[in-house]
């Protein structure tokens, strides 16, 4: 469907677009599905290193496939959350063993990888395919938000209604829906940002429906930010931090020593064995996944 909106932002995404390798005109479905595995809850600027470092290392999913699932955690640096390290290791075998390799083109096919939800089947089958999909991170709910319902932020939980909406304004050429869901969510990266939009440089600032209406406060439920220090997260990523600089298993005494809470730490730990993140060996050492 096209839409006074469409224009607008398909014009301002040609113009101001960010050069991503990930967007490039050889990137492959492969690099595209690491990518949005990888932007998950993470900016671009940290992911784009580990990005090249991992596309260098591992350039299709059967070169990680053949390695131990810990290589993919070591390889995860510091981009936090590194189940998904895991996540995309199965994946990587699964493409391998159901697909010959390839990233397959069929929505319900990346939706049946292991570890890939609605949001990154999605957008893998738009952006690496061209297929017509709605694409919904929290960038684009926060536009669609704004622009089309006159609201600061969207709902915390995403709604069907949400989806109708993304929905109902996709182009109906699908190259140009692939094309206008990324530069929805761009316009949400860099201008109709969470807390300081740039309502100045809004390629549909006329059409918004937020700032018709004076840009009224969000009067929901309080948005709380994430806390990081103390938290057993961050007690989890110093724990894998040494395991990942290791050349090999550690002694306890060496996970002991980067965290003084022992209740805490042990449930950290505790956790991440959980998790599959770390294997507890028989000698009493920790070690990553073999």
């Amino acid at each position: 469907m096209e839409t006074t909106y469409t224009e607008p932002i398909l014009d301002w995404y040609a113009d101001n677009a960010r050069d991503l390798p990930w967007r490039a005109p050889d990137a492959t479905p492969w690099g595209v599905l690491v990518s949005e595995i990888m932007l998950q809850q993470t900016p671009v600027a940290r992911v784009l290193p580990v990005w090249r470092e991992w596309m260098a290392r591992w350039p299709r999913p059967a070169a990680l496939a053949a390695e131990p699932s810990g290589e993919a955690v070591r390889a995860w640096g510091r981009l936090g959350y590194p189940r998904r390290a895991l996540r995309l290791h199965e994946s990587a075998r699964a493409i391998v063993e159901r697909h010959g390799g390839r990233v397959p083109e069929s929505h319900a096919d990346l939706l049946a990888l292991p570890g890939i939800g609605a949001y990154t089947a999605a957008a893998v089958a738009s952006f690496a395919f061209r297929q017509r999909h709605a694409v919904l991170d929290t960038n684009v709910r926060r536009v669609l938000a704004r622009l089309v319902s006159g609201e600061e932020y969207p709902p915390r939980s995403q709604t069907a209604a949400e989806v109708r909406l993304a929905e109902s304004l996709l182009p109906a050429d699908a190259p140009t829906a692939a094309r206008w869901s990324v530069a929805v969510m761009e316009l949400g990266a860099l201008v109709c940002t969470a807390r300081t939009p740039r309502c100045v440089d809004c390629p549909v600032l006329s059409s918004c429906a937020w700032h018709a209406a004076g840009r009224p406060a969000y009067d929901g439920p309080p948005r709380r930010g994430q806390t990081y220090a103390g938290t057993d997260r961050q007690c989890r990523g110093r724990l894998l931090a040494v395991l990942r600089d290791a050349d090999g298993p550690v002694e306890k005494s060496a996970l002991d020593v980067v965290w003084s809470d022992p209740v805490q730490r042990e449930r950290a730990l505790d956790a991440l064995v959980a998790d599959g993140l770390v294997d507890p060996l028989d000698d009493g050492r920790y070690a990553l996944p073999a």
